[in-house]
């Protein structure tokens, strides 16, 4: 049986991922009823490292971001459970959490779980939540007095 046909779609984004090593997909609800985000896809091809995901911040800090993780993982930076991650964000540290959640791959990473499967991989990538604290307090979702927009901008898919 043939392969199915490529989409414009997958085409661009295994072009982008052949020349840059990666790619970043933004999602933005236009209702507003679920915080954006953005992740990574070719983490897993191109530097052997999980996928990482972000939310809640404005496209282009997230892209960032993961542009950030991209070149420390490239340098040599192992992935290793939880983890500071430093110069992500001004003047804070994010923590890196492996994400385990049931709707990771059907709600969240579809593209990274496609390019999974494309590149003839079983089961799911690994996914690393980047989790950023509040800038004026330095709070994280988890610690108490956290400001409730700083945790409702991230959804807990970690453990």
């Amino acid at each position: 049986m043939d392969a199915p046909e490529l989409t414009a779609t997958e085409h661009r984004l295994l072009d982008n991922i052949d020349a840059h090593g990666w790619q970043s997909m933004h999602v933005f609800d236009p209702e507003l009823a679920r915080p954006n985000f953005t992740y990574s896809i070719g983490f897993t091809e191109t530097l052997n490292a999980p996928e990482f995901i972000v939310f809640g911040l404005h496209r282009d800090v997230m892209h960032d971001m993961l542009s950030d993780v991209f070149r420390q993982i490239k340098a040599g930076r192992k992935v290793e459970g939880e983890q500071r991650w430093q110069g992500l964000v001004d003047g804070h540290d994010c923590i890196a959490k492996k994400a385990d959640h049931a709707d990771l791959f059907t709600d969240y990473v579809t593209w990274a779980n496609w390019y999974w499967k494309h590149r003839g991989n079983k089961g799911h990538p690994g996914i690393i939540q980047l989790v950023w604290p509040g800038q004026i307090d330095g709070l994280f979702p988890w610690d108490e007095g956290c400001a409730q927009a700083v945790i409702d901008a991230q959804p807990r898919l970690w453990a």
